[in-house]
């Protein structure tokens, strides 16, 4: 059985929770790909071998994120076409869609004998054209639409090219349900539990006493287009899961749709969702 690894090593405590994660699927007997640019760190470390995480995803049974639940967004973004399943271990603040945290490492052993349940997470695509040519990306949790330093915009929201509103807000957000409980959460959307498919679109503080979430069928075709006055400053800003920003010019648009790939991710401890939705969101964070 093989297992890769993706580390985040700017996490607290993410280097000696990989070590031991090595340690106990040494002693049964599972092999452990880490991504060569971690040699140095492992190199002490007999089971494991180094491969570049797309090559070592597709040569495992499923890809363990340490980290945070930024590290578990960028890992899913590498397995995307490939059958792989992903496991989040929490070394970070929140960590809610990590199936563990970094103090219950004895779980993993059910991977060895396959005692977990496997959660099948919807994406969503975003396509905008640019000087002619299509640029799709792949979001896991959301795809923001915003301008810069909270500046207000100005834009239309279409399903199928139905008009649904113009708008003047902060921004706006297009959700999975993997999302809901991520940035359209602090911007007032619903809790959607995982397996449950549709898009969710959240406005970021509305210019309005009357807008609310709005959810739509997976099936659907949004559209957002810039509609933004001639008098003002143009430009607003496409982010998916939080990366480097793509500009969104006036007039220009931007669809947004089911995507075909989803991502599997592993529960451990059974409804690890509820649980982390117990645990993590109805009570403060430290």
């Amino acid at each position: 059985m093989n297992i890769a690894l993706y580390p985040n090593f700017t996490k607290k405590n993410a280097l000696s929770c990989a070590k031991e994660v090595c340690r106990i699927f040494s002693e049964l007997g599972i092999n452990v790909f880490v991504d060569e640019e971690y040699a140095q760190a492992f190199s002490e470390l007999k089971n494991v071998s180094f491969l570049d995480i797309k090559t070592a995803a597709s040569m495992s049974e499923a890809v363990i994120a340490i980290g945070g639940d930024g590290t578990l967004l960028r890992c899913a973004k590498q397995l995307i076409g490939c059958d792989t399943k992903l496991l989040g271990i929490n070394t970070g603040r929140l960590g809610f869609t990590a199936s563990l945290e970094d103090n219950q490492l004895e779980k993993l052993a059910f991977l060895k004998n396959g005692q977990y349940t496997v959660s099948e997470r919807m994406l969503l695509n975003c396509c905008i054209e640019e000087n002619g040519e299509k640029k799709e990306l792949i979001a896991l949790n959301d795809i923001c639409v915003s301008e810069q330093f909270s500046k207000i915009c100005d834009f239309a929201v279409y399903s199928e090219n139905y008009l649904i509103g113009n708008y003047r807000a902060d921004g706006v957000l297009f959700s999975t349900p993997t999302g809901s409980t991520a940035y359209a959460l602090s911007a007032g959307g619903p809790v959607i539990e995982p397996d449950l498919e549709c898009i969710e679109m959240t406005l970021i503080c509305p210019h309005s006493l009357f807008s609310r979430p709005m959810l739509f069928s997976a099936d659907r075709r949004l559209q957002v287009v810039n509609t933004c006055p001639t008098d003002r400053e143009s430009n607003v800003y496409i982010s998916v899961d939080g990366e480097h920003p793509l500009t969104l010019s006036r007039g220009q648009k931007l669809e947004i749709y089911k995507s075909n790939y989803k991502i599997k991710i592993i529960d451990l401890l059974e409804n690890s969702f509820h649980k982390s939705l117990g645990n993590k969101l109805m009570q403060s964070i430290k």
